[in-house]
């Protein structure tokens, strides 16, 4: 009867190690991911400067993308997610950060810093991240982005510009962290559009002045 307590065990034992050691490599830890933005590596389409201070304000996102998981889109009207791929940090938050260091590396205006509801600046400049998505219909995969943003006179209450932009970027390989890249081209692409256009309004604006002045000189 021992002789057959002890085998019983030992029979236990291996059948839980077994299920234990299936269990343990099965196990799926979630892997996080940044989206790597820099400046616009050449400047903006003027060298104007406004001697003006602008606030970013952060840039707004759909509620889907603020779960976290890397989104893919299987057709135009389904939304889907990677349960083991996600944002180690908001691409919203990513995103302003990346604006407000094009937004200096452009010199539109004499200082450029984050939103914070305290200080007076003369401008405020708001915006969205509208997409952020892996697009897998219609042909090769690859990743859409799209901002949309406004700058105000906060002393005037008027929109000096407003714009948005959307790029899709092709991705190379099949893994996820192709798409990130693909992803971090786009929206460096979308960024680098709206701070040209932004650069191209005010320069026009500066410039009506100074041509009505040298009208009436004439």
């Amino acid at each position: 009867m021992k002789k057959m307590m002890k085998i019983l065990v030992r029979v236990s034992a291996c059948i839980v190690a077994l299920l234990l050691s299936g269990c343990v490599g099965k196990v799926q830890y979630p892997k996080y991911y940044t989206l790597e933005i820099g400046p616009a590596t050449k400047p903006a389409v003027s060298d104007a400067r406004l001697p003006v201070a602008v606030t970013v304000r952060r840039f707004e996102t759909p509620a889907y993308l603020r779960q976290g998981r890397i989104v893919y889109r299987e057709a135009p009207t389904e939304v889907g997610f990677y349960d083991y791929h996600r944002w180690a940090a908001d691409p919203g938050a990513t995103v302003t950060a990346a604006v407000i260091a094009s937004l200096r590396d452009a010199h539109l205006f004499s200082f450029v810093k984050p939103y914070d509801g305290q200080d007076q600046a003369e401008y405020l400049l708001s915006g969205r991240l509208e997409r952020l998505d892996e697009i897998d219909f219609g042909g090769a995969v690859r990743v859409e982005a799209k901002l949309s943003a406004e700058l105000v006179n906060l002393r005037s209450g008027a929109t000096v510009w407003a714009g948005e932009a959307t790029e899709t970027s092709k991705v190379e390989t099949r893994n996820i962290n192709s798409v990130v890249a693909a992803m971090s081209q786009a929206v460096q692409t979308t960024i680098n559009q709206l701070v040209a256009g932004m650069d191209e309004q005010l320069s026009k604006s500066n410039a009506a002045p100074r041509d009505s002045n040298e009208t009436r000189r004439k």
